[in-house]
Formats: C-alpha cells, structure tokens, sequence
C-alpha cells in the first residue's frame, strides 16, 4: 500500500486511540517535514509514514528533527519495514504497523510511545503562531510583548507557568487554530469521530512485545 492508501484510515485510528485531537500535515520542522502532527490535549505527537513502498533511507535525519520538536514520536510501517522498525528508531518511539485487510489498510500498535527525553521545548514552542502566545500571555495576565519575538514571549511564558500547565495550553491553542481559508487544504483535518468494529481477521506480522 501506498502512503496515501494508509493516512485517511490512520488517522481515524489515531483519533479513535488518543481520543479528542487534530491532526496537522505536512508540518515543516527544522530542515525535514513531518508527515502529520497529533495534537492531544496535552502533547504534541509526531507521526512519520513509511509505506512498503518507501525507504529508510532519509529516516535517521528525520528522527533527529522529529525528537526535537515533538513530546512523543510514532513510526508507522507496512508489512515491509514491520520486522525492522525497531532497528531504525530509538525505543521511545512507538511503532504502528500497517497491513492490508481485504482491500483496506489495518492497524495495530507493536510497541507504545513513551515520552521524548530529546525534546527541546523551545522547538516545540516555535510551532506556535505569534498570536497563539499572545492569547495565552493574556489569559495569564501578563504584558503581551506584542512587538517582541516569539522566542522571547515563550521564554517569558516557561519562567512563569509550569510546563504540564504550559503544555495544555499550547495544545489548547493548535486544538483551536484556524487557518487562513486559502490555507486549509491540507493543512489540518478535524473529523467527527467514528466507531468502527474491529476487524476480527487481522493476523498482523508483528506482536506487541509483553
């Protein structure tokens, strides 16, 4: 399967998994481009596709810049890569693999995410937009600093509020972003969430490690 076969249905099964969230694709970080970003209400999670029909070959590059910017890392991989994803990403990467079901792409969870020791979160906090700190300066009462750099507005919000506190709120802000109309495309996707039924003939090649 394709990349494109696998993200509309990966995305439902991330949303289905992580309950209220958004998904932004296509993200710029540093110098690579994340395939998609999931925003929780409390974590940024970065999600890197590599379909049987792609290659490792630019992945440990991707890795570094992924491990800067985001709380949390997932691979996700067709029955192609599945027995050697563990080889290619550190072990607090989670690994979803990917397999095709009469026609439609199934997933299953190898091994769970475990937080980023990596992050830099002055990265992270660059993904926000200028006004995005600006409401959450206000909301806190505290000078907006409306012509100074989002570097320095982030660094005046971290001295000051906790980063579980902090994490929350940014999550909050990407949660409720809203593009530019010409913008959208491919941006960001919300969707209504729906329960499907587990498929019940799914032999994956991989099982999840005790």
């Amino acid at each position: 399967m394709y990349d494109e076969d696998i993200r509309e249905e990966l995305f439902f099964f991330l949303e289905e998994h992580f309950g209220k969230s958004r998904i932004i694709e296509e993200k710029v970080i540093g110098k690579a481009r994340a395939d998609c970003v999931l925003i929780t209400e409390s974590a940024f999670i970065g999600v890197e596709i590599k379909s049987d029909h792609d290659s490792y070959r630019r992945l440990s590059s991707q890795v570094k810049n992924y491990n800067d910017f985001f709380d949390y890392n997932i691979l996700v991989v067709g029955t192609k890569h599945a027995h050697s994803a563990k080889d290619h990403v550190p072990p607090f990467w989670g690994i979803i693999t990917v397999e095709e079901i009469e026609g439609k792409p199934d997933f299953y969870f190898w091994r769970r995410e475990e937080r980023n020791p990596f992050r830099d979160y002055a990265k992270k906090g660059s993904l926000l937009w200028k006004d995005e700190l600006v409401s959450i300066l206000e909301k806190f009462s505290y000078p907006l600093y409306k012509q100074k750099s989002k570097k320095f507005q982030f660094s005046y919000l971290r001295e000051r509020i906790s980063e579980e506190v902090l994490d929350r709120e940014m999550s909050k802000q990407l949660l409720e972003r809203e593009y530019p109309k010409e913008d959208r495309v491919g941006k960001s996707k919300k969707r209504k969430r729906v329960r499907r039924k587990p498929n019940l003939l799914v032999s994956h090649v991989l099982r999840r490690k005790k």
